[in-house]
């Protein structure tokens, strides 16, 4: 799956992923569920917007960019029909020739780590037939549980030719409170063992020079993802951070390898709210939210193509 993704961002010269992560303020007026729907009712309402919301994004920006991440935690607060938005958002960025990332950092041991691989990579066998539940192509990972709930991705990323994303250093303020202390006598921060292990956990996942078992590394701490690229040069880097979180095109240098690849970097609400940013507002009315979201990708692209 990673040579897949590779082939995808040199194609369109686009190391970029658009993350969908949806909130109801984010929604343009017109797309809002009416006052007066209630319970269960508005909740499909909610998820069919949303997933209207995240349709026209698609259709504006597919032909720019390699993938699309939807954060699964935007869906599950509505419940069942926010996780049918969830889905019908993979199978609809699947339709347009998009790789999708699930953003579900799951984690846990043995069978329970299994059955989130199967889930969201893999298959399961519904009445004899083999189906894929949520089918998409990469997932993101928390290591803290170890190997135990590592092992069960990496195995389905080889029966199922996909992969994963293992959060390591992570864009939020706090990540430091556990990644960044020192393992006792090693002297060697959390996040740099847990690249380390992330490097060893792809190595027999190589598809080129590159495993598919690849490292979340914020871009809020450039430094770090520089020392992270000379660990872990034949992982993929997932970077989040970028735009709203503060995170710019020249904190992005280090993060990729000599041959021009080795991360893709992730923005959300920089793109998919971006008709309410002030840069943009006064070009694109609410109903054209898309053609904002497809302005602030071709702006994204500018600043990385200009840095990296």
């Amino acid at each position: 799956m990673i040579k897949k993704l590779i082939n995808e961002i040199k194609k369109k010269n686009a190391p970029i992923v658009v993350g969908l992560d949806p909130t109801l303020a984010m929604l343009p007026s017109h797309l809002m569920p009416k006052a007066d729907v209630s319970g269960e009712d508005y909740l499909e309402a909610v998820g069919a917007a949303i997933f209207e919301f995240n349709k026209a994004i698609v259709d504006a920006t597919a032909d720019l960019i390699p993938a699309v991440k939807p954060q699964i935690a935007m869906y599950e607060q509505f419940g069942i029909p926010g996780l049918i938005a969830f889905k019908n958002t993979v199978d609809y960025a699947h339709s347009k020739g998009l790789i999708v990332i699930g953003d579900i950092k799951r984690g846990d041991i043995g069978s329970t780590s299994a059955a989130y691989a199967s889930a969201h990579l893999g298959a399961v066998d519904a009445g004899g037939r083999t189906v894929a539940p949520f089918d998409e192509d990469f997932a993101t990972v928390n290591p803290y549980l170890g190997t135990d709930g590592i092992k069960p991705f990496v195995d389905v990323c080889k029966s199922h030719d996909k992969a994963i994303f293992v959060l390591v250093k992570t864009s939020n303020p706090s990540s430091g409170e556990f990644q960044d202390q020192n393992l006792g006598s090693t002297g060697k921060p959390l996040y740099e063992y847990v690249g380390e292990m992330v490097e060893k956990w792809g190595s027999d996942t190589m598809e080129g020079d590159y495993s598919n078992v690849g490292a979340v590394v914020g871009a809020t701490y450039p430094e770090m993802g520089k020392r992270l690229r000379e660990l872990m040069p034949h992982t993929y880097i997932l970077v989040p951070g970028y735009g709203a979180q503060g995170g710019t095109g020249a904190d992005l240098k280090y993060f990729f390898n000599k041959d021009g690849l080795g991360a893709i970097v992730n923005s959300s609400r920089g793109i998919i709210a971006a008709y309410k940013n002030d840069k943009y507002k006064d070009r694109f009315s609410e109903e054209n939210f898309a053609d904002a979201s497809r302005a602030a990708v071709e702006d994204m692209l500018s600043d990385i193509r200009e840095n990296i």
